[in-house]
This record gives structure tokens, C-alpha cells and sequence, in this order.
């Protein structure tokens, strides 16, 4: 099974990429949070190319990703969990939570960086937010982000299992938290104890610093509550509030070839 997992990799994130995609899409058009703006037909194809571009670049330059380095891992008995030969059910759930944890604090000095926000600026700089924003990373970010978890996978001694199910939970919700997508504020307030919602995350692509520097966590909301960075919501509220860098909020900045060399311009 294990072995299977492995070699089907691709095809299984492929497949729930889509799928989560395609309902997110339809979802927010039912039920929209602010009001559609008019820039998906430059917006959609620009980002979703970026997707493209992003796997192609991981797999030239990267010859082991993070499914690999479990592999390796459990082939030569490396990490913590081999060493302290925890039952699989216990590697599996402590190494999802584990990685999460790793991912919020590298999204930490992705802000706290000024070489890092410049390459990290790109996913902010979209002007709307919707599930395509949650696609939207530079490829040198990508590089950086699947480098740092095979480490953090080597030094965990990851089941192969558990981060594979990472992988494609992070895409997943990293999707949905950037849904343009109305829930009702029940619904909000209990999902938000378990999961980031979208209206948890869009605080985080305020144009305001204050409120961009908050609200980390991609997955779990509990590492934002734990280290002080969680912000309820907007100061202007989810419907006023401004979305995006003020430095690139012209249309062309959301062309492909912007995104792109955006790291290497100044703002």
C-alpha cells in the first residue's frame, strides 16, 4: 500500500486539486463573500499558470521531494519517530500536526524576512482574494517551501502515508481559506476551531501591515492562537477592507510575466 501511495503520488494530488478546485469555483459564485470583481479572465489563467509553472520547476530541480525523503527515512531507520518507535497511528497524526506547525512558522519568516517577503509579496499582491490566490506562489517560494518540509520530513521520520495526506490537505485548504465564500457566522465560528476559514485568512491579505503580519496558520488555527498572531477580523470589516500591496495594484501587475519577475523589482 505504502509503495503505491508512493508511485501514485501525483495522480492523487492532481485529482483532489481539481476536484477541490471545480467546487470552490462553484461554490463561490452561489454564494459570494464580497462582490466578484471584474479581473478573472487576467487573474484565473495568470494564476493557475503559475500552478503549471510551480510543478514543472519542483521536479527539474528538486531530484527528492518530500514523499522521497519519507521513503528514505523509513528505508534507513531516520528521525524521531523510528527512534522513539512510535505506533503508526501516533506517527501518522503527531507528523500532520508536526508539519503544520513547521509550515506556519515558515510562512512567519516569509514576512519577517525582507529577502524572503520579496519573493513571498507575489501570492500577496493579488488584488482579489479568491481560491486562485491559494494557488498563487512564486516558484522560487515553492523551491524553498518543498526543500524546508523534506527536511523537517527527514528529522520527523515521516510515515510515507502521513505526508502524502499532508500535502494534499495543505493544497486543499489552502484553496478553501482563500475561497471567496460566504459562511454563515455559526458555521464560521465552530469551523474555526479546527480549520482556517476564509474569513480567518483574508485578514491576513489586508493591505493594512498590521493585519497582513497575522493570521498565519494555513491548515490548523490553533498555532496562530498559541503564539498571539490571531486577528478576529479586519478593522474595516470583511466587505470595505482592501485586498493586496498598494505597490501593485495595477492591472498589469497581474500578468504573468509580472508575477514573475516581481521579486526582482523593487515596489
Amino acid at each position: 500500500m505504502t509503495e503505491w501511495l508512493a508511485s501514485n503520488e501525483s495522480s492523487l494530488r492532481l485529482i483532489v486539486f481539481v476536484v477541490v478546485l471545480l467546487a470552490l469555483m462553484a461554490l463561490e459564485a452561489m454564494l459570494p463573500r464580497r462582490k466578484v470583481a471584474a479581473q478573472r479572465r487576467q487573474r484565473w489563467p495568470a494564476n493557475l499558470s503559475i500552478v503549471v509553472i510551480n510543478t514543472v520547476v519542483s521536479r527539474l530541480l528538486l531530484p527528492i521531494l518530500p514523499v522521497g525523503a519519507a521513503l528514505l527515512a523509513a528505508e534507513r531507520g531516520i528521525g524521531l519517530m523510528p527512534i522513539i518507535d512510535a505506533p503508526f497511528w501516533l506517527s501518522f497524526i503527531a507528523c500532520i500536526v508536526l508539519l503544520d506547525l513547521a509550515i506556519y512558522w515558515q510562512h512567519r519568516l516569509l514576512h519577517a524576512l525582507p529577502s524572503l517577503w520579496r519573493i513571498h509579496r507575489m501570492h500577496h499582491a493579488d488584488t482579489v482574494f479568491d481560491v486562485t490566490t491559494g494557488a498563487r506562489f512564486h516558484p522560487l517560494e515553492i523551491v524553498l517551501s518543498l526543500a524546508f518540509k523534506l527536511l523537517v520530513v527527514l528529522l520527523l521520520g515521516a510515515p510515507v502515508e502521513a505526508v502524502i495526506a499532508f500535502e494534499i490537505i495543505l493544497n486543499a485548504t489552502s484553496m478553501f481559506n482563500h475561497a471567496n465564500l460566504r459562511l454563515p457566522a455559526p458555521v464560521d465560528a465552530c469551523l474555526r476551531c479546527l480549520i482556517v476559514t476564509p474569513d480567518m485568512h483574508r485578514v491576513h491579505h489586508s493591505t493594512i501591515r498590521q493585519e497582513t503580519d497575522s493570521n498565519f496558520g494555513f491548515n490548523l488555527p490553533w498555532w496562530d492562537w498559541l503564539f498571539a498572531t490571531y486577528r478576529a477580523a479586519p478593522a474595516a470589516g470583511h466587505d470595505n477592507m482592501r485586498i493586496g500591496i498598494e505597490a501593485f495594484r495595477d492591472s498589469g501587475e497581474q500578468r504573468l510575466d509580472r508575477l514573475l519577475t516581481q521579486p526582482f523589482r523593487r515596489s
